[in-house]
């Protein structure tokens, strides 16, 4: 296939789904990832799409926002492992809320598993997916269905937070940076996670690498406020997500890594950010200028980060402070 009929059915499936990720671009086209990001390069100075870690959009910048059909097509191995990682962060009984999005929905399919859980949620989806287990009890916000994201949004979702407080909140979003945080496309949903941030304790964000060093245009979770991140493992190539992941962790988020996110990750075990650490693979030092902030409960002075290691056999990574 010539490269002029090859750009041609990239923006002929941008313009069907919305978003498109290279791997699947790759295998429709039949070529390589590092052909295709050459192409959506092309394609993004024509002004025709704009690039996206891990895949393709439709041009609109800060205002745009996928659909849910387009975002579940999206990291689509990535997400799994970080449902699975982050599923075991919840334990029995523990009340919890969950937004909406398509991670925070792999993450429900899996705390069908966990008995006695209560789970206060905005999301049709997230609802959908815990509507059969008999051990679990979920309750819906009030709100506005908006129908792109099967969400509950607007005055009634936010009211109904009012006067709650829950263990956690599991979160995911449309970018997330070092700067500022965790930010979406659309006002309403922006306000709905702002007032589920404020009925939890700790604030977990779930985001694919896809996410890190994007940033749209409603701020959802400044960086200060996010208790941890469940991500997945930046690509060798990727620098942009891997420096933009070192700087969270420099920033004092807690960083847990599930590896090997192709074949899926291990769950981690409650209150654990990685492997036993007679499993981990050693990892290296990295060194940065400047003053960190401090984790609760660190030594005076400024922590030691370490780098995700690269494990490839499924096993789970992390960001984590350690002491000098």
């Amino acid at each position: 296939m010539f490269a002029a009929e090859r750009r041609q059915l990239i923006l002929e499936m941008v313009r069907a789904n919305g978003a498109v990720s290279l791997r699947e671009l790759a295998r429709v086209v039949q070529t390589s990832e590092v052909t295709v990001r050459r192409d959506v390069r092309a394609l993004e100075a024509e002004g025709l799409l704009d690039r996206r870690h891990g895949g393709a959009v439709l041009p609109g910048g800060f205002t745009r926002e996928s659909g849910f059909p387009q975002k579940s097509h999206l990291a689509t191995a990535e997400k799994t492992a970080i449902a699975d990682l982050a599923a075991g962060f919840v334990e029995e009984g523990e009340a919890i809320v969950v937004g909406a999005g398509t991670t925070t929905q792999e993450l429900a399919r899996r705390l069908a598993r966990v008995p006695g859980l209560t789970v206060v949620t905005n999301s049709l989806l997230v609802a959908q997916a815990l509507a059969h287990a008999n051990r679990v009890e979920v309750v819906m916000t009030g709100g506005t269905l908006r129908g792109s994201n099967y969400a509950l949004v607007g005055s009634g979702a936010e009211q109904s937070l009012q006067g709650l407080r829950v263990s956690r909140a599991f979160l995911s979003g449309s970018g997330l940076t070092a700067e500022r945080g965790l930010s979406t496309s659309n006002m309403l949903s922006a306000s709905v996670d702002r007032a589920l941030v404020q009925a939890a304790g700790e604030v977990v964000v779930l985001a694919d690498h896809t996410k890190l060093g994007s940033d749209t245009m409603f701020q959802t979770v400044p960086t200060d406020v996010i208790t941890r991140l469940v991500t997945d493992e930046p690509p060798a190539h990727d620098d942009r997500a891997a420096t933009e992941l070192q700087a969270l962790a420099d920033q004092g988020v807690q960083i847990a890594v599930a590896s090997g996110s192709l074949t899926g990750a291990a769950p981690a075990q409650p209150g654990m950010d990685a492997a036993p650490p007679e499993r981990r693979n050693p990892r290296r030092d990295v060194p940065l200028p400047g003053q960190r902030r401090s984790h609760p409960g660190a030594a005076p002075g400024a922590p030691q980060l370490r780098s995700a290691g690269s494990l490839g056999d499924g096993r789970v990574a992390d960001l984590a402070p350690r002491r000098r």
